[in-house]
C-alpha cells in the first residue's frame, strides 16, 4: 500500500482506498465476488490505483464511476473494462463543463501532492465504457449481485449503488457528511430530492459515501430526505437560495 491510499477492510471481500492527502478524501470501494470484482469509483488519478487493487483480487476487475467527474475517475485510465450510466456519455467524449485547466487547479487545491507528481501532464479520463448502464440494472460479480439506481441531482447521470444481501448502499455525492453541491448548472435540486426519496426507501445497514468520514449511519439519509421536503415546501429548493446547515452536513443550492 503506498502512502497515497489508505485501505480499510469492510468484510472478507469488501475494501475502502481513500485519498485523504487530498481535501475531498474520496472513497473507492472494491468489492471481490467469485467470478469477477467491482471497483466503485476510481479517484482523482495522482496516483495509480490499479496497484492497490491488484494487492486485493486476483479477480477480473470492471470500474464503475457513481458519476463522471474528475475526482470519481481519474484511475479509469487503468481499466479498460469500465461501465457509465447513458446519462453522462458525452462527458466521456470531450463534453464536460469543465476545462482541463480548471480541472488541473482542482487537482492540486489544498493537497498534499506525492513527489514527482507533474500536474500538467494531467488529463481528464475519456473514453468507451463496455456497458451502458440504466436504472435497476444489476451488475452480478459471482455470489454477489449489485443493482444500479439511478438517482440524478448531484449530476445527470449519478449512480447509487445497493447489495440487497449485505445491506449495503454505495452513495457517491448523493449522500456524505460535509457539504453536498447542488448549485452547479449541471445539478438539479428537484432531482436530488426525488433521490433521496427512492434510496430512503431502503433497507440499508451500512452507508458508504465517496467523501469524507467513513462513520456515517443510514439515517442520515432520511434526515436529508426530510431537510430537502422542507426546502421544497418552503420555496428554497433551487440553486441560488444558498447554502443550508444542518449539523454534521449541509448542502449548497
Amino acid at each position: 500500500m503506498s502512502d497515497w491510499f489508505t485501505m480499510d477492510q469492510v468484510d472478507a471481500d469488501t475494501y475502502i482506498l481513500s485519498e485523504y492527502r487530498h481535501w475531498e478524501e474520496n472513497h473507492c470501494y472494491l468489492l471481490n465476488g467469485t467470478e469477477r470484482s467491482l471497483l466503485i469509483d476510481t479517484g482523482l488519478g495522482i496516483c495509480n490505483i490499479q496497484d492497490e487493487v491488484l494487492s486485493l483480487t486476483c479477480k477480473p476487475v470492471t470500474a464503475v464511476a457513481t458519476h463522471i467527474h474528475w475526482d470519481h475517475v481519474g484511475g479509469h485510465k487503468y481499466f479498460p473494462d469500465f461501465y457509465a450510466h447513458s446519462e453522462e456519455l458525452d462527458w466521456l467524449n470531450g463534453g464536460f463543463p469543465l476545462s482541463r485547466e480548471t480541472v488541473q487547479s482542482m487537482v492540486t487545491d489544498r493537497c498534499d501532492l506525492p513527489a514527482g507528481f507533474d500536474v500538467s501532464t494531467y488529463e481528464m479520463f475519456q473514453g468507451v465504457p463496455t456497458r451502458v448502464l440504466q436504472d435497476r440494472d444489476t451488475i452480478d460479480l459471482g455470489g454477489r449481485v449489485v443493482e444500479v439506481l439511478h438517482t440524478p441531482g448531484h449530476s445527470p447521470g449519478h449512480m447509487c449503488f445497493w447489495e440487497e444481501a449485505r445491506g449495503y448502499l454505495f452513495t457517491g455525492d448523493l449522500v456524505y457528511k460535509d457539504t453536498l453541491f447542488a448549485y452547479y448548472p449541471s445539478t438539479d435540486p428537484d432531482e436530488y430530492l426525488k433521490s433521496l426519496e427512492k434510496i430512503a426507501e431502503l433497507p440499508a445497514k451500512r452507508v458508504f459515501p465517496a467523501h469524507h468520514s467513513l462513520e456515517i449511519e443510514p439515517e442520515i439519509v432520511l434526515r436529508m430526505r426530510d431537510a430537502f421536503r422542507e426546502l421544497k415546501e418552503n420555496g428554497q429548493l433551487h440553486h441560488g437560495s444558498g447554502t443550508f446547515q444542518y449539523g454534521d452536513w449541509a448542502v449548497w443550492l
